[in-house]
């Protein structure tokens, strides 16, 4: 049977190839699909994401390969799919119709537009069916479908509204002149942010933003306010002891689900590494502690190995759901290549016994310390051919729990255990 392919299917862009098996009857965005939707007075379902997006492949596969929901769009509206990556500026105006709706954004990016492409609707993610108070995609259709058909002088008012709200927001107005007193504000309103405990800033999810440390790390530097380059050490040592950091293939994930960097979102963006890559570096030239300036050697080492292209240039990003499960494993789909991470068959063969139990428990139950502690006296045996003693590893654990703490225990051993990784490769 030959395989269906829509408007798509002609188009170069890695994000808009993937739904070209879809039963949506998607256009590219273009004249053709405009030029439709004033013809028949259709509204236009708009679509946005990009080739890596996991929340992206979650919408794709619940509801645009879906024939019911197809069937729904493709009656309702003029469906246009748009590659963030490949027209950022599309993106960037929708997405800010998105945070002046709804207070907040993302991708993938929804937004439901007038013929003339004005908006009037605007989401992220929404399911198949509704879930957790999240109305899904065969009630939402039908909803818009009949504001649209019995509203719809409203709806285009409502649409010119924010048309207008968009344009007095793009307009740039010249404010006071900058001066030390902003620096201070600036810094306040980190410092009330600033997550004393775990470091970074907020709550769960929680980003990088190494924009914020490079800017306290200016401050240090200018007012010597040792505050602040406390909150830039205890923020990037603690990224770097977490789960967004990956400790086996090397380079950092885009976030963490939780406040203590534990759980990550396992993509991985080339200009997140970028970013991090020079703030650790400041940090190193700022500080002197070698864990800085290796781990930029190991984002390096990961960003040179795999996410560079063949031909020369640097993948964008690395999927999260190379074979459909979140972190499952993790590999860009531009080059078909899914490098595994530690699963318990890998550690397994590398760890027996009672010690490979007490890891895998540590793993289920989500006992973050422990964790870090067996996994790194792991891999230092490793590294010197040795088998994982039990005995060792209690003691360990018994010293860091009744003297030196977690985290300098941790300390400890990160110089041993850094030149040993590449055994897992």
């Amino acid at each position: 049977m030959e395989k269906r392919c829509n408007r798509l299917g002609a188009e170069k862009s890695p994000y808009l190839l993937q739904h070209a098996g879809n039963p949506v009857d998607w256009y590219p965005w273009g004249a053709e699909a405009f030029t439709r939707a004033k013809q028949e007075n259709k509204p236009i379902f708009l679509s946005i994401g990009y080739s890596t997006c996991h929340w992206c492949h979650v919408m794709a596969y619940e509801s645009f390969a879906d024939e019911r929901v197809a069937a729904l769009l493709n009656e309702s509206f003029v469906c246009v799919k748009v590659d963030r990556e490949e027209r950022p500026d599309i993106d960037g105006i929708y997405m800010q119709v998105c945070q002046m709706m709804t207070g907040s954004g993302g991708w993938p990016l929804t937004v439901i537009l007038t013929p003339d492409r004005e908006p009037f609707f605007a989401g992220t993610y929404f399911p198949k069916e509704t879930l957790f108070g999240r109305i899904g995609m065969l009630e939402l259709i039908p909803k818009i479908t009949e504001l649209w058909e019995k509203q719809q002088q409203q709806v285009v008012k409502v649409s010119h509204q924010m048309t207008r709200a968009l344009q007095k927001s793009a307009q740039t107005v010249g404010g006071p002149e900058l001066g030390e007193e902003m620096l201070h504000q600036v810094y306040q309103q980190l410092a009330e942010r600033y997550d004393r405990q775990h470091g970074g800033f907020g709550g769960a999810p929680k980003f990088p933003s190494p924009q914020n440390l490079s800017f306290l790390l200016r401050y240090w530097k200018r007012y010597r306010k040792e505050e602040a380059l406390g909150m830039v050490e205890n923020t990037l040592q603690a990224m770097r002891r977490g789960g967004i950091y990956d400790h086996i293939g090397f380079g950092f994930h885009r976030y963490s689900t939780d406040h203590k960097w534990l759980v990550p979102h396992f993509e991985k963006m080339l200009y997140d590494q970028a970013l991090l890559a020079m703030i650790y570096a400041e940090a190193y030239q700022a500080t002197g502690k070698e864990r800085y300036g290796q781990t930029v050697r190991e984002i390096m080492t990961y960003v040179l190995r795999d996410m560079r292209a063949p031909e020369g240039g640097f993948y964008s990003a690395e999927d999260a759901d190379s074979e459909g499960y979140d972190g499952r494993e993790s590999g860009r789909v531009e080059a078909g290549k899914t490098p595994g991470v530690v699963t318990e068959q890998r550690m397994k063969s590398r760890i027996e016994g009672e010690p490979y139990l007490l890891l895998i428990k540590a793993v289920k139950e989500g006992d973050y310390d422990m964790l870090q502690e067996l996994a790194h006296h792991a891999v230092k045996n490793i590294k010197d051919n040795r088998k994982y003693g039990i005995e060792d590893a209690r003691q360990l654990v018994k010293r860091a729990q009744d003297s030196i703490g977690w985290e300098r225990a941790i300390d400890e051993v990160f110089e041993g255990v850094l030149s040993s990784r590449a055994m897992f490769f």
